[in-house]
């Protein structure tokens, strides 16, 4: 009998049977495999001991290059697509983690006014707060902010795209069916291997430029391997804080940039440009809220934090050519109130949809 036409717990199965057999004998899935066996995870043709027996025994083994390609596949197949207007920018795509931020405070959203009143295209992506961290998540900040993105209809959101540059995948609206998998993560307690994919996977097809955060050296060079299979030529790792794509500014920031088949290792000392400073912890999302409108306006405790981003991210995007002038520019519009424009702009429009 075929392996297509085993029903899919026995397919399942012969999946779990490679990657659960020990040190000695487990075997690697082919991309096609990893593919069915994430497929047969989301729509629960596995029983929950398989899923749970499948997902534990992938984490301590680690999932190979080819199997983070092949459940790539699957997000690309059953999530949601995004696309650009002809004519458009291509996107910075940013890959973080879901569970969100527990220690340090979140720069990204800021990051993201600023891009965007450079007329720099974002696409972010997240969910609610959950396991195993249940940090503060990009839906709360932007919400704190003014701007309630949670509810909107994928339409509504490939509009907004189209219409202001900026699109918020979020899960529980835009992909339901990869919420059958959050809690096995707290039955677990561990991040499975899909927590690895959600920092590789964006929901934009098309041109496009992928910032994926990583923690350790071996998941930056898992990841650049998978994402080349997958057919991804222009992305930059970050080795950002607790594992997203906020680039520190109390020590040297670890990125590379993939471009094709060259690989280039970039490390950026904020000392080097007047941005040294501790990075500011996470207290609370009131506290976070007065923090980030300071930001906007160049003031306050993250205005550093925020200028260094912005800047890097102003020159990964290629909208300037040296970081130097990047961050002038970055300055320039914090200082004009341009960022805060940005976000009223967003919350009208959001407004009379």
């Amino acid at each position: 009998m075929t392996s297509t036409a085993l029903s899919g717990r026995e397919r399942f199965k012969q999946h779990l049977r490679k990657v659960g057999s020990g040190e000695h004998t487990s075997k690697g899935m082919s991309r096609e495999e990893a593919a069915d066996a994430l497929e047969l995870m989301l729509h629960q043709d596995a029983t929950p001991a398989q899923i749970g027996a499948f997902l534990i025994a992938h984490r301590i083994r680690r999932p190979e290059p080819q199997e983070l390609t092949g459940m790539l596949d699957t997000y690309r197949k059953l999530g949601p697509v995004l696309r650009s207007a002809p004519g458009q920018r291509p996107p910075l795509c940013f890959g973080m983690p879901y569970d969100g931020r527990t220690r340090t405070a979140p720069i990204y959203p800021l990051t993201t006014l600023v891009l965007l009143a450079c007329n720099q295209p974002v696409v972010l992506q997240g969910g609610e707060r959950m396991p195993i961290k249940y940090g503060i998540t990009a839906i709360e900040l932007f919400r704190s902010l003014g701007l309630d993105l949670r509810g909107l209809p994928l339409e509504t959101v490939q509009d907004g795209f189209h219409n202001q540059g900026f699109a918020l995948i979020h899960q529980p609206d835009h992909f339901a069916i990869a919420e059958s998998l959050i809690s096995y993560r707290d039955e677990l307690g561990k991040r499975p291997p899909v927590a690895s994919l959600e920092l590789l996977w964006t929901a934009h097809q098309g041109d496009h430029r992928l910032i994926s955060g990583f923690v350790h050296p071996p998941t930056e060079s898992r990841a650049w391997e998978a994402l080349k299979l997958a057919g991804e030529s222009d992305l930059f790792t970050v080795k950002g804080l607790e594992g997203g794509t906020d680039l520190p500014i109390g020590r040297a920031c670890i990125t590379a940039r993939v471009l094709g088949e060259q690989t280039e290792r970039l490390i950026l000392h904020p000392r080097d440009h007047g941005c040294h400073a501790t990075d500011v912890e996470w207290t609370d999302l009131t506290t976070w809220q007065a923090q980030a409108m300071d930001a906007l306006q160049n003031r306050g405790p993250l205005q550093d934090s925020l200028r260094w981003n912005a800047g890097v991210y102003l020159w990964f995007a290629g909208l300037s050519d040296s970081l130097e002038t990047a961050l002038e520019t970055a300055t320039t519009v914090m200082d004009e109130g341009k960022a805060l424009h940005q976000l009223d702009q967003l919350c009208s429009c959001l407004s009379i949809r």
